[in-house]
């Protein structure tokens, strides 16, 4: 889409976030759901598929759009984003990219139209950011598979209509190799989603246990080239761990606004505690680290398009950006005082909705280990 397309899509995003969602983040966190209207408002907007491909009725947005959006998003309760990003973010994109023209067009146009969730299954009980844990399996059957184990944490699994599986295929290859990716639908017999997990934080956004009992799937189901899943998984991620970052620059602006907005209100002795220069600090670091932030995001989804980097760059803006919200959070308490340790605050819900980021689509320390293996490899040391 052209420029001014696109920024009627950011205003009207703005205008949902601030004006629908933002006065129903209390109703979302007792309720622990997103209401309809909320969703079928996001469904009318196009935002279950704004990052899928324009031909298959999605918005196709770059990724530098992509965070421009998700600054937008992270303004409000995580929950509300997390309702539409499996569509747009980890399992659309798998079908976007290496699907078939037969997957694509049976799966794309519903999941950018909202009637359809689809649903990430790669995490296990000992497979998170290892594969070489990964104990789900899939073993040919006739012309089809039958795929037996089990998944933990899966977004959106209590909702899904589809779940983008990964399965060993070849039990004689290591770590990431030998992996497949499936398109199961949550009808097929043999998948049980389990109870919803009860989380520290970001109510209304649901995940579960999977299971795949005996799990019979045509041949049609197989995502791409047989073996090559995890190396599908890590191109996704590396698009999610972007978006997430863009998602907690969005986060750490609001909880410096409602920081602020206290300050400059909330009195002691007689006086705002804004005037006092240990609180004006706490803001002064937030807004910094805020800006780092953003310009980092921004920064790296333009590289991110233009095909320079597209794994490096993603995983230190996650790294930065999780890290910087955690610390944003943690002082919007601080300038709040009593008031930031009451659940009737927002920044109180802020500081447990934001743990989440450093752990999932690859913790702090993953990232790490990445970056600094990707720039000693550069340097010419082997790998081993």
């Amino acid at each position: 889409m052209d420029a001014e397309d696109f920024r009627q899509v950011k205003d009207a995003v703005r205008q949902l976030i601030r004006e629908s969602v933002l006065p129903r983040e209390e109703q979302i966190e007792d309720e622990d759901r997103i209401p309809d209207d909320l969703r079928a408002q996001a469904a009318e907007m196009g935002l279950f598929g704004y990052a899928l491909p324009e031909e298959h009725g999605g918005l196709g947005v770059s990724m530098t759009e992509d965070v421009e959006l998700a600054f937008e998003f992270g303004y409000t309760t995580p929950a509300f984003r997390s309702l539409f990003g499996t569509n747009n973010g980890i399992s659309g994109q798998v079908i976007a990219k290496f699907g078939s023209e037969e997957q694509k067009e049976k799966y794309l146009p519903g999941l950018s139209a909202g009637t359809l969730i689809g649903s990430f299954a790669l995490t296990e009980a000992e497979a998170g950011s290892d594969p070489a844990g990964l104990r789900t399996n899939a073993r040919r059957d006739g012309e089809g598979w039958v795929i037996n184990g089990g998944k933990r944490y899966i977004t959106n699994a209590p909702i899904a209509d589809l779940f983008v599986v990964f399965a060993r295929t070849d039990p004689e290859q290591k770590g990431g190799r030998g992996i497949s990716s499936f398109v199961v639908e949550t009808t097929t017999p043999g998948v049980t989603v389990g109870p919803k997990d009860k989380k520290m934080g970001q109510a209304g956004a649901w995940t579960s246990e999977v299971f795949f009992d005996d799990v019979h799937v045509p041949a049609d189901a197989l995502i791409g080239e047989e073996g090559r899943g995890y190396a599908k998984a890590l191109t996704v991620l590396s698009r999610g761990r972007l978006h997430i970052a863009a998602l907690c620059v969005g986060m750490a602006q609001r909880v410096l606004d409602e920081s602020v907005a206290y300050a400059a209100t909330a009195k002691q002795g007689g006086a705002p505690i804004g005037r006092f220069q240990l609180v004006q600090a706490m803001l002064a670091d937030m807004h910094a680290e805020l800006l780092a932030g953003r310009s980092l995001a921004r920064d790296v989804a333009a590289r991110y398009d233009s095909g320079e980097d597209t794994s490096v760059g993603p995983s230190s803006a996650k790294l930065f950006c999780t890290e910087m919200v955690g610390r944003a959070v943690d002082k919007a308490v601080q300038v709040h005082g009593g008031m930031g340790y009451l659940r009737t605050t927002p920044v109180e819900r802020f500081y447990r909705d934001a743990r989440l980021f450093r752990l999932y689509e690859g913790t702090s320390e993953v990232q790490r280990v990445i970056i600094g293996g990707a720039l000693l490899r550069e340097a010419g040391m082997a790998r081993g």
